[in-house]
């Protein structure tokens, strides 16, 4: 991307980052809303419109950080969806699936990104500059998808991956499993700072990336 300027590499990553986190939400609240929770619906929560869901220090701090520090990641979150699991069919198993919701959604997202990119690559002899911004938000759009979908799949809670563990726990190591969230935040600054989370995090999303640029020809 060394030919775009600051403020444009900061759009390109921008635009995909702010529909990651607000699609991923929505997924959520959608996935609540059919199995039988309304909240997120009553809220205006299930709309697209990214000021609904946007978090100052989630969607823009930490990303801008991360971005400015080239730490060769980027995530980010939006404000949580709220759900009422005493409203859900069968809360142990629906908690899972509106859990997987939102990593599901961003791999979604990742896919309709690598078919921007590939649109990008086979129109840039029409429309060069046009294609060359396309392509680098097409690949913006698939690392900072996968790299959500595969952060939130950490059993940490209250990360969407501990959900899913917690449902399949039996109740009673499930309330204790839950009641490290209290240092969840700490655990996450941690793994951060002593590079863990990068190295775990890291060979699974360059697997990921690999896989997707090989079905669309990257």
């Amino acid at each position: 991307m060394d030919q775009f300027t600051l403020i444009q590499r900061i759009l390109i990553w921008a635009i995909p980052l702010i529909l990651a986190v607000t699609f991923h939400e929505i997924a959520h609240g959608w996935v609540a809303s059919l199995r039988g929770d309304q909240t997120a619906k009553r809220l205006g929560r299930l709309s697209p419109n990214p000021l609904r869901h946007v978090d100052p220090v989630g969607t823009v701090l930490v990303p801008a950080v991360l971005f400015l520090l080239h730490a060769g990641f980027l995530f980010g979150w939006a404000k949580p969806v709220p759900v009422d699991w005493r409203n859900l069919k069968r809360p142990r198993l629906d908690m899972a699936l509106v859990a997987v919701a939102g990593p599901a959604a961003n791999i979604v997202m990742a896919l309709i990104w690598a078919m921007v990119a590939k649109v990008a690559l086979v129109s840039v002899a029409l429309h060069p500059w046009i294609a060359q911004v396309l392509f680098a938000m097409g690949t913006a759009g698939i690392a900072v998808n996968l790299m959500l979908a595969i952060f939130n799949l950490i059993p940490i809670p209250p990360l969407d991956g501990s959900r899913i563990v917690s449902s399949l726990l039996k109740p009673a190591w499930a309330y204790h499993y839950d009641k490290i969230e209290r240092y969840s935040i700490w655990i996450l600054m941690i793994l951060l700072a002593t590079h863990i989370l990068s190295a775990i995090l890291s060979p699974i999303l360059r697997a990921a990336l690999g896989i997707v640029i090989h079905l669309f020809g990257l």
